[in-house]
């Protein structure tokens, strides 16, 4: 099944904040972005702040947005959930960032990549699939779209992603 028409998986997991996180809880009126992360990979460090301003924009547009990190903190100790709370503060994270130590969460989205990025619709069904913009380790050419931002307006304002979806580029996730 293409990723970009299924359903959503539901998830409960452990935040940095402390308490536990469902898609449930951070569904926006208007959609939502899933976003799978890490905090060692270059290519989340040199978005991150990219990725704040933008979710920054969606919430503001009634967006729902959350964060996952799903690499093994046993090979990765910079993955370890305690240093995520570390990295959330660093760069001033408006949204929960979760753990999925079990990597369910990962697997049964299909991410493959940090950062790799999912847009749902309202009604929680991913219609995006892809990357943040055109900036993978620096940022991105001058007049670049911003491709999550158009996306999920579009999704929000069609009910459909756009035709053309540049896939992630990334780290790999690290399985155990």
């Amino acid at each position: 099944m293409d990723e970009r028409s299924m359903p959503a998986p539901d998830f409960s997991l452990p935040s940095t904040g402390g308490e536990a996180v469902s898609l449930a809880d951070v569904s926006g009126a208007r959609g939502t972005v899933v976003a799978f992360i890490c905090n060692h990979c270059p290519y989340v460090v040199s978005s991150a702040r990219r990725m704040v301003d933008d979710a920054r924009t969606l919430m503001g547009d009634g967006f729902g947005f959350v964060a996952i990190c799903s690499n093994d903190a046993t090979r990765y100790p910079a993955d370890a959930f305690d240093r995520m709370g570390v990295f959330a503060n660093s760069y001033g994270f408006p949204f929960p960032y979760l753990h999925d130590e079990a990597q369910e969460v990962a697997t049964a989205y299909g991410a493959r990549v940090t950062p790799d990025y999912f847009g749902l619709d309202a009604s929680g069904i991913i219609r995006y699939r892809g990357r943040l913009d055109a900036g993978q380790t620096s940022p991105p050419p001058a007049g670049s779209p911003r491709e999550l931002v158009e996306a999920m307006r579009q999704i929000a304002d069609t009910g459909e992603g756009p035709a053309n979806q540049q896939p992630p580029v990334g780290c790999s996730i690290k399985w155990r």
